[in-house]
């Protein structure tokens, strides 16, 4: 079954009981119990619901692993199965990561005594040699946000195997479409749902799969206890959204290549980040393990003060932090995704002041480049 059929038609779309076309919203929070001797599927909407466990079987096919847990949000899901490793243990970590898992690993987990290296992950050798006797977890990010750094995604899993370590990656860019992370070794795959998978900017949700049994139990149990649950409105939404993800993404990467091709061409741009680009930094490697350059690019003008006027100027997209809806978002993520890093460290990264970064809607193609083309007209040529 190809990949559109699936994403559709690859797991239970049709309610059972009704045969209705639309998963029902199981709108309880508690369950009469027949019997109060024997166990029952539901009981209390914390420890399971239909809507939440039909979302999760969804993503699961997806994926192509033996299970998907939700949670109610990106960083809900990177926090529990970071959390599932105790004090002592040390987890490498892509240097190039988003803001708030950077926060995450350096302002909260030394409280927990937990050690966080963080590497270039366009290194081999860099992963190899960040390797401890107590370490647990090789996290990565590829593309990394915002500069759409690639990982080597089996190179890594292949030295990770050899040490007994666990693989963890945040696809949240590339999604199941583009990116079969479990056939390159890939131990668990995290997701913020909120994005492409949803696409329509009206759910906040995280998604964690993966296969090991003995794992199951541990995040099962963490997803119960620290409550980061999704509401079920938004795992039905979720399950909504996932049934056109591949007509959205495909217009959004078709979109996303002809605009990276216009900035690459234009006065005023400094450099233009897209793994779809010949151009790229890694993108043999990108191009092997994934089957599009994804909906999301980057680009780096003179300043700030270029930076304000495309945003005053702009009509079609919005200005807004997130990414992965049907409209077009111009992010800034010096002030935005990762203002809550150093300014040294969002130097190292590439995240300078002239950052913007661009999340490909599904708007026409065309109306979209006009609408760059006049916001950018007055910009002087970068030195």
């Amino acid at each position: 079954m190809k990949f559109g059929t699936k994403i559709i038609h690859g797991y239970d779309m049709v309610d059972k009981n009704t045969g209705a076309s639309s998963i029902p919203i199981c709108q309880a929070s508690t369950f009469h119990q027949c019997d109060i001797d024997q166990n029952q599927q539901y009981t209390y909407s914390r420890f399971g619901n239909p809507t939440r466990d039909a979302v999760e079987k969804a993503i699961a096919s997806l994926e192509q692993t033996k299970y998907a847990l939700a949670f109610s949000s990106g960083m809900a899901a990177i926090t529990s199965v970071l959390l599932s490793f105790a004090k002592g243990d040390h987890i490498v970590m892509c240097k190039d990561v988003y803001g708030g898992t950077f926060q995450l690993a350096t302002e909260i987990f030394p409280r927990f005594g937990i050690e966080v290296s963080f590497i270039d992950e366009t290194n081999l050798d860099e992963w190899e040699k960040a390797i401890k006797a107590n370490t647990k977890a090789f996290y990565i990010e590829t593309p990394s946000n915002p500069t759409l750094k690639i990982t080597d995604i089996k190179g890594v899993c292949d030295i990770a195997k050899k040490h007994n370590i666990k693989t963890i990656i945040d696809a949240t860019f590339m999604t199941p479409q583009y990116l079969n992370a479990t056939s390159l070794g890939v131990d668990i795959i995290i997701h913020s749902a909120t994005k492409f998978l949803n696409g329509h900017s009206d759910v906040i949700m995280g998604i964690v799969a993966f296969n090991c049994d003995n794992l199951y139990t541990i995040l099962k149990k963490q997803q119960i206890v620290f409550g980061a649950l999704p509401g079920i409105d938004e795992c039905w939404l979720l399950m909504r959204g996932l049934k056109t993800m591949k007509i959205r993404m495909d217009q959004s990467v078709k979109t996303a290549m002809k605009i990276a091709e216009f900035l690459q061409n234009h006065k005023a741009v400094k450099k233009v980040y897209y793994p779809g680009l010949k151009t790229h930094v890694g993108y043999d490697i990108h191009n092997k393990q994934c089957s599009s350059g994804g909906a999301v690019l980057s680009f780096e003008l003179e300043n700030c003060e270029a930076v304000k006027e495309v945003f005053c100027n702009v009509k079609i997209p919005i200005i807004a932090v997130s990414l992965g809806g049907v409209e077009s978002i111009l992010s800034y993520p010096w002030k935005m995704s990762h203002a809550c890093m150093p300014e040294e460290e969002r130097i190292k990264q590439g995240v300078t002041s002239g950052l913007i970064r661009f999340s490909v809607g599904i708007e026409d193609t065309e109306d979209l480049i006009e609408d760059l083309e006049q916001a950018m007209k007055n910009l002087k040529a970068v030195k």
